[in-house]
């Protein structure tokens, strides 16, 4: 029975001193205890920036004044070193972010610039396709009539380009079956017929001096078959 009565004491008491041992983040208003605590935390924050320079090589700076305005400071190396290298580098901060918000601001007129000659494009392309044109005056739409001239003008100097590098390739393959209905026929040791031979000759010629337009081809590999002569 006495047992169970010790154990609810100490229970209670533990209870007691976890609450005690929550501080409630408020300035404490009783000055003799405001200094204890000054005291107390000053020593182990100092305590605790020591080891941290000596633990992590780290150079540390720390200024602290207390409520009467006496200083209390702690410096790894030189407090002023330290506390130029801070001026420093906060300078530069301050010039990166001005050149940062130099750089959002021309990239925010780019992007509008750009918004608007998207939008010049998309009308122009629409007048082209001949979709709002009740707004275009005459001189306007003589402009994409003019526009619209050339470049069916280009298209079809394009498609007559293509046309021709087509018939040039049609008549190299046309060359290179012939030669190649002669390399077989003189290896097997047949004698082309005379007519083939002149229509070869015939098809070199022309292929000489006529300029490229568009042909019709008849292409074989082996002897050409004999004609039969036309019935009566």
């Amino acid at each position: 029975m006495c047992v169970c009565c010790h154990s609810e004491s100490h229970f209670l008491l533990k209870g007691v001193e976890m609450v005690r041992g929550k501080t409630q983040m408020r300035r404490i208003e009783n000055a003799t205890s405001r200094q204890v605590t000054f005291s107390k935390r000053r020593n182990g924050l100092l305590k605790k920036a020591f080891e941290l320079s000596v633990l992590c090589d780290a150079e540390v700076a720390l200024i602290i004044f207390s409520p009467r305005g006496k200083l209390y400071e702690f410096a790894s190396s030189s407090m002023q070193e330290t506390i130029d290298r801070y001026r420093r580098h906060a300078k530069e901060i301050q010039i990166n972010n001005k050149s940062v918000e130099q750089n959002m601001q021309h990239l925010r007129i780019e992007a509008a610039s750009m918004m608007k000659k998207i939008e010049l494009l998309e009308v122009s392309k629409r007048r082209l396709l001949g979709e709002s044109l009740g707004s275009c005056s005459i001189e306007e739409l003589q402009q994409i009539e003019h526009q619209l001239e050339r470049s069916v003008n280009k298209v079809r100097a394009r498609k007559t380009q293509v046309f021709k590098e087509q018939i040039e390739q049609l008549k190299e393959k046309e060359k290179a079956l012939a030669e190649e209905n002669a390399r077989l026929s003189e290896k097997c040791g047949i004698q082309l017929p005379q007519t083939a031979i002149n229509e070869n000759r015939e098809i070199s010629a022309y292929e000489e001096s006529t300029p490229s337009s568009d042909v019709e081809t008849e292409l074989f590999i082996g002897l050409r078959a004999k004609r039969l002569p036309p019935q009566n």
